[in-house]
């Protein structure tokens, strides 16, 4: 059964650990999955397999800049944010999407589950990421 389940890659704690991401100069993209999408922690690599197919997405989907490593020493945190929105204008429906680094063997960093299918018609898709603090961001390491 496809399931979408939230959460960083273990390939992402990898590499991180490894030293084989650099959030200054790798680029960074997100690309939608349909609802046949099956998509988790043990997700190693960004795959075309149910990728969202449509008028207005692109294969690979778009390019997500502003990566930034915060320390936060008081609280304990190190996350990692990108610049939002993110968005696609088009007819097409989504359920998630994988966040991945497409300067480096296109490692995954981390899945989103949008909780629903999301479909639109001739519209515009709009990800937002949640606020970048030490409790909110969406890659958090504490």
């Amino acid at each position: 059964m496809a399931s979408i389940i939230q959460g960083i890659t273990n390939t992402f704690v990898a590499k991180s650990l490894a030293g084989d991401i650099d959030f200054d100069t790798d680029t960074f993209k997100m690309a939608l999955y349909s609802d046949d999408a099956t998509l988790d922690s043990s997700t190693s690599a960004y795959t075309t397999t149910n990728e969202v197919v449509g008028t207005g997405y692109v294969a690979g989907g778009n390019t997500l800049t502003g990566a930034t490593v915060t320390q936060d020493d008081d609280a304990d945190v190190v996350y990692i944010t990108f610049d939002s929105p993110t968005t696609w204008t088009g007819t097409f429906s989504a359920r998630g999407a994988l966040i991945y680094n497409s300067s480096s063997s296109n490692y995954s960093v981390c899945v989103l589950d949008f909780g629903a299918v999301k479909t639109i018609a001739a519209q515009t898709l709009t990800v937002t990421l949640p606020e970048n603090t030490t409790t909110t961001a969406l890659i958090r390491f504490e």
